[in-house]
């Protein structure tokens, strides 16, 4: 667990299944509905924000979470997982009301802090249409590597990124 700066960043435990789920349903359909449309960003709720999905994440230890010293509950979500044998954040989110407070970083910081110590680099995957994902995550130092292309759509096209991990990152876990 981190604390820094009014934030408390700590691995998920079993407590945290329904309010991640609520925290989903509360703030992806707004967040995608107009970068990708309502069908799709439905999609992106019932498929990745279950609680069987989130309640088996927790269960494995992929999923961080973010919430506020006041006790504002859940106020951002980062998850891991693998690409063969890329570590993957597969979903990093923030609350509207708490970007540009340098809570995305810290996220990625406990991730990286759950990674194995031979862990080299992480990788991260976000739709063409989420162009605010993809400037923070360049600036994070996530180089674009691959585009998987969406045969109806290039705002569901999926971009892969990758940053190495630094040896001062490494030396953290």
């Amino acid at each position: 667990m981190t604390r820094r700066a009014g934030w408390v960043t700590r691995l998920a435990d079993g407590g945290d299944v329904g309010p991640i789920c609520a925290f989903g349903a509360t703030h992806i359909r707004p967040h995608y509905t107009p970068l990708i449309g309502a069908g799709a960003a439905d999609l992106q709720v019932t498929r990745w924000w279950s609680v069987e999905q989130i309640g088996t994440a927790v269960s494995q230890g992929r999923i961080v979470v973010a919430e506020a010293e006041a006790g504002d509950g859940v106020v951002g979500v980062a998850q891991r997982g693998w690409d063969g044998a890329d570590h993957v954040i597969y979903k990093l989110y923030v609350d509207p009301a708490c970007r540009g407070q340098g809570l995305g970083p810290r996220l990625i910081a406990a991730v990286v802090g759950q990674l194995p110590p031979d862990a080299r680099r992480l990788c991260v995957e976000h739709f063409a249409g989420n162009v605010r994902a993809g400037a923070f995550y360049e600036r994070e130092g996530f180089a674009v590597e691959r585009v998987e292309r969406d045969a109806d759509d290039p705002a569901l096209d999926v971009v892969w990124r990758a940053r190495d991990l630094a040896p001062d990152e490494r030396a953290q876990r």
